[in-house]
């Protein structure tokens, strides 16, 4: 097969084997997308996990740590996919820790308190959700297989996270209000979370082409806000964008311009947890040197016996 032959393979909804050929740009650009998602995934964890000991029932602990279980588990489908196109996960992982590779921006901003967990889950894995259920009809199969299982545990994440906001808006003022300034804090950089204006992503044009992504960044940002507004509008808080309103004759919603300064700094390492994200990924993976070490002792000394 050559590329005219894979481009035509893919335009056919087929679907690409780790044993079959694929241009060099299509595994470098598997690789860089999905160790990004797994990378997400994994960093993910940090700004919830934080808040299992603070939920403020034993139920909500139980949910938020089966929602933290989760996101590990989407990481491990996520890396064992990228190791299917030829490269090791501890290589794609150290990458991480050395900051050479880049996570979901999303992950850099702090939870301050409980309405964060709910504006997380709502908005947040709302986003992953509009993001990844696309994933499910990727060109390249065991991506598109682990994305099926990944995006119905992510629409139970989605659930929790509104039903938490809900709760909330329909408590004291005071809780109402953290809601509120939860949904300030986290609308932003959840619309962040699509990528860059179609004009300024560079490799959307040939994702889309190759199947990979199905709708650019700019048309799932616009579903995003379409479903989303009508939801808050449900429970009671308002969206903080000055410029948002319903534009009858496009049949969406019209909303304000992005920061995209912020969007850029926070990818860069400026953004409020960067420094401590890294730091925490790193001291997990230093804390567990030893488990890796006995795991591959084992699975040695096991090998040497059953070669005797």
């Amino acid at each position: 097969m050559n590329s005219t032959l894979f481009d035509a393979y893919v335009a056919d909804e087929k679907k690409i084997e780790p044993k079959d050929w694929m241009p060099d740009a299509y595994r470098k650009t598997l690789v860089r997308q999905i160790s990004q998602h797994a990378h997400s995934e994994v960093v993910g964890m940090l700004p919830e996990a934080n808040w299992i000991s603070r939920a403020p029932s034993l139920k909500r602990k139980a949910i938020l740590m089966a929602k933290v279980q989760d996101e590990a588990g989407h990481g491990l489908y996520l890396y064992s996919a990228a190791e299917t196109l030829g490269v090791e996960r501890d290589d794609l992982y150290l990458d991480l820790l050395e900051g050479k590779a880049k996570y979901s921006s999303i992950f850099n901003y702090p939870t301050q308190n409980w309405a964060d967990i709910g504006a997380i889950g709502w908005l947040v894995d709302g986003a992953a959700i509009m993001n990844q259920v696309p994933l499910c009809k990727c060109s390249y199969g065991p991506y598109a297989r682990a994305m099926v299982r990944v995006c119905k545990e992510e629409s139970f994440h989605q659930r929790q996270g509104f039903q938490i906001m809900l709760v909330m808006t329909e408590g004291s003022a005071e809780q109402k209000a953290m809601a509120q300034d939860a949904m300030n804090r986290w609308w932003w950089p959840a619309l962040m979370m699509f990528g860059p204006p179609d004009g300024d992503s560079p490799n959307s044009a040939q994702s889309m082409k190759w199947n990979i992504k199905r709708f650019s960044n700019d048309e799932l940002r616009q579903k995003f806000v379409d479903m989303t507004v009508p939801q808050a509008e449900l429970i009671g808080l308002t969206v903080p964008d000055a410029d948002l309103k319903w534009n009858e004759q496009t049949g969406h919603y019209d909303f304000g311009e992005i920061d995209w300064s912020e969007f850029k700094r926070v990818i860069k390492g400026g953004g409020p947890c960067n420094v401590e994200r890294l730091a925490a990924c790193n001291k997990a993976w230093n804390d567990g040197a030893w488990v890796r070490q006995a795991a591959t002792a084992y699975a040695e000394k096991k090998s040497s016996n059953a070669t005797r």
